[in-house]
């Protein structure tokens, strides 16, 4: 039983880090997302909230467990809260008493969530006003120090800075202290009073203001960024226009049943999957696939959810629930992306779980030993204080899964799909790549190339004699006949007693006579045979998508070792589709299995290899890969068996999605460098009597918004 809950109110990522740590311990199979807040947990048990709350509790005061539905539902009544008036103005029997009821309970849940925000806006409000203060005291002290008059004046005006700026730090600090855990309010509590104990009042308001500032830019960077990158996946429009009798009314999208006509104003973006039965216009589909251009949308079209409709009124029939269109499909991949974890976050998670006590380890060390020796006890405590405030972890804690999530964000404005952390890395790293022919190097296409008469026909009476026995069949080729007969004006007569011979071809009967369109064995070409005879034959081509050659190319600029075609055709077929693309090797004729193993075999060569397949027939091969990635988002199979979904079905999203995957690591790499370098420097200083309080300080709360925003540019830059 899956079980999935929202932390509402957690900002300390070194806590979450904890709690995730506890309720793995207690449940096993858990998933946690710091960008998202997502709390996923599997287990047997059942009504698991308020167990977890009391684990949550005993880690980080003011953080409440929120099932995720509740949650989400909560959004979306704020939203609309406005329009209930004209989901309720119902005269037609729908809206009965339960739903009325629904309305008034989700009401009361709206007016909570409104007064726990009001509440929330008010205490920050608050904590600003004091930050103010607080720093202008400092500011007074900090001149009154310089000019060393008035020392208890200083000292006074110090400690009343330092309470204003941080009298809620050393009641959480104080808190932890009781729950026998150490984290940054618990480092920052310790090192103002013993700051102060020391006599370095100015020094203590200091580190008290800087922190109280750096805490709160710092909160306001990462929700921001949070935001940000939810706005790249949540495409997901609230409301639906049912159109009945003539008239339209505005209901809840997620109410909207299958076979339901709606009403899709000009502006607005199509919230669930349909098909057009009236109306025509262009819609910007560029939320689902980053293609840009406009697409023509007539009777017939099938359109997805979170496509914008640009121009006209259009009228579509449901096809899909709210909950299997493809907007709620890419938002809930992108959200349960975040869960699943890279191998530089999950190392990061250790590292904090070691790095905090050996450096306070270090700075007990540092007070001690040395004092002992020397008997310089101030000067040494003061620079065991300095390491003590470089302890804390949280600029990488934080910013390492923020640059995976605004990585996924990012791909996913680029028509790109990722499933977590460590499919960015996967990809990022990937020296093969392995490609399906049929559907992704071509487009599912094929037309008539060459027509060969014998005896005394024609090759316009060889395409009109295949396309009538083909005249029943959906199969490709049966398209590509009745494609060139009509571009080339061939008048097609109607058979009878057509039969399909399965893997073999189609038989149709004319007059007594039998026509049999076939494969030809051993040989290229579709044979066209008058009772057995073959009176001509048919060589088709394959329509190379137009981008295929470029995304090829590309992916060998980046460095990558092999392109390889893989496919079950025929050998020569495939060597003609090759011709001119950037491909290292091309194997036709291959089972599902022996593309398993050229890909096991890829992954010995090269040392990881990925597989781009349209995710429903080469399943096994998907799973095999370095990382699977599927062609589109026509499917539930490609989303449920690939690790990654070019959802714009276009290749050159492909070398884009590397890209952007490598500077998404790069990222990652350089704020954890970054971090460590500067938490190192400033304990070398330290040591050498030159780094105050508050530089420390800075390391911690300064390095973690710079690598936050470092994170954030991800979604920021255009990738070329």
């Amino acid at each position: 039983m899956k079980h999935e809950f929202v932390l509402e109110g957690l900002h300390c990522a070194n806590c979450a880090a904890k709690i995730e740590a506890k309720l793995e311990k207690r449940y096993g199979d858990v998933r946690f997302s710091f960008a998202t807040l997502e709390l996923e947990i599997h287990t047997d048990e059942k009504d698991i909230r308020d167990e977890v709350q009391q684990i949550v509790d005993a880690i980080e005061d003011g953080v409440t467990v929120v099932p995720k539905a509740e949650n989400t539902h909560t959004e979306y009544q704020e939203k609309n809260s406005h329009d209930c008036h004209d989901r309720h103005d119902c005269h037609d029997g729908c809206c009965d008493h339960d739903h009325d009821h629904d309305h008034h309970h989700e009401q009361k849940q709206t007016d909570k969530k409104q007064n726990d925000d009001e509440s929330y806006d008010k205490s920050g409000k608050v904590k600003v006003i004091l930050l103010i203060i607080a720093a202008v005291l400092f500011i007074a002290a900090f001149i009154l120090h310089i000019l060393g008059k008035h020392d208890l004046i200083c000292n006074i005006i110090s400690i009343i800075s330092a309470v204003l700026a941080g009298y809620d730090v050393v009641i959480k600090g104080v808190k932890s202290i009781f729950k026998r855990r150490l984290d940054e309010t618990t480092l920052m509590t310790v090192a103002v009073i013993a700051a102060m104990v020391l006599g370095e009042f100015v020094e203590g308001a200091a580190v008290m203001v800087l922190f109280g500032i750096g805490e709160l830019l710092e909160d306001k960077a990462v929700e921001k960024s949070r935001r940000d990158i939810r706005k790249l996946a949540d495409i997901r429009p609230d409301v639906a226009y049912i159109y009945e009798n003539g008239k339209s009314r505005q209901v809840s999208a997620e109410n909207v049943a299958i076979g339901t006509i709606l009403e899709i104003p000009p502006h607005t973006r199509v919230p669930l999957d349909g098909i057009i039965t009236g109306g025509s216009t262009t819609v910007d589909a560029s939320s689902l696939t980053g293609e840009s251009e406009p697409v023509d949308a007539t009777v017939g079209v099938e359109l997805l959810s979170g496509m914008m409709n640009n121009d006209n009124t259009v009228y579509l029939k449901t096809t899909k629930a709210y909950a299997d269109s493809a907007a709620t499909r890419i938002v809930k991949l992108v959200e349960d992306s975040s869960k699943s974890k890279g191998n530089h976050e999950k190392l990061i998670t250790r590292f904090a779980a070691v790095y905090t006590p050996v450096m306070i380890g270090l700075s007990l060390v540092i007070a001690i030993i040395p004092s002992l020796i020397t008997g310089s006890w101030t000067e040494w405590i003061h620079k065991a204080l300095v390491c003590l405030v470089a302890s804390c972890p949280c600029s990488i804690v934080i910013s390492v899964p923020l640059s995976y999530y605004a990585g996924i964000g990012a791909a996913s404005k680029e028509g790109v799909l990722i499933k977590g952390g460590r499919f960015v890395e996967a990809i990022a790293v990937a020296k093969a790549f392995a490609f399906d022919k049929t559907g992704t190097i071509t487009d599912n296409q094929i037309s008539v190339k060459e027509i060969k008469a014998t005896d005394s026909y024609s090759a316009n009476e060889i395409a009109a004699l295949a396309a009538a026995a083909e005249a029943r069949s959906a199969h490709p080729v049966a398209n590509a006949l009745r494609t060139y007969c009509k571009d080339n004006n061939i008048s097609v007569e109607e058979l009878k007693e057509h039969r399909e011979i399965s893997s073999h071809g189609v038989t149709a009967r004319r007059g007594s006579d039998t026509i049999t369109v076939c494969k030809r064995e051993g040989k290229p070409g579709i044979s066209v045979q008058l009772n057995d005879n073959e009176i001509g034959v048919i060589t088709l081509s394959e329509h190379i998508r137009s981008e295929a050659p470029d995304a090829l190319q590309a992916l060998k600029e980046l460095g990558v070792e092999k392109n390889v075609m893989l496919s079950g055709d025929k050998q020569e077929s495939c060597r003609n589709v090759a011709q001119g693309l950037a491909l290292d090797e091309v194997h036709g004729e291959l089972l599902p299995e022996d593309k398993v193993k050229t890909v096991e075999r890829l992954i010995d060569d090269c040392g990881s290899c990925a597989f781009v397949g349209d995710g429903i027939n080469d399943a096994p091969v998907l799973s095999r890969a370095t990382c699977g990635i599927a062609m589109g988002l026509g499917s539930d199979a490609a989303i449920e068996s690939a690790d990654m979904v070019l959802s714009s079905e276009n290749l050159s999203s492909l070398p884009r999605a590397v890209r952007l995957a490598r500077r998404t690591i790069s990222t990652v790499k350089a704020n954890i460098t970054f971090s460590l370098i500067v938490k190192a420097v400033i304990i070398i200083l330290a040591i050498m009597n030159i780094a105050p309080l508050w530089l420390a300080v800075f390391s911690d709360t300064g390095v973690c918004l710079i690598c936050v925003l470092n994170a954030v540019r991800l979604i920021r830059r255009k990738t070329k």
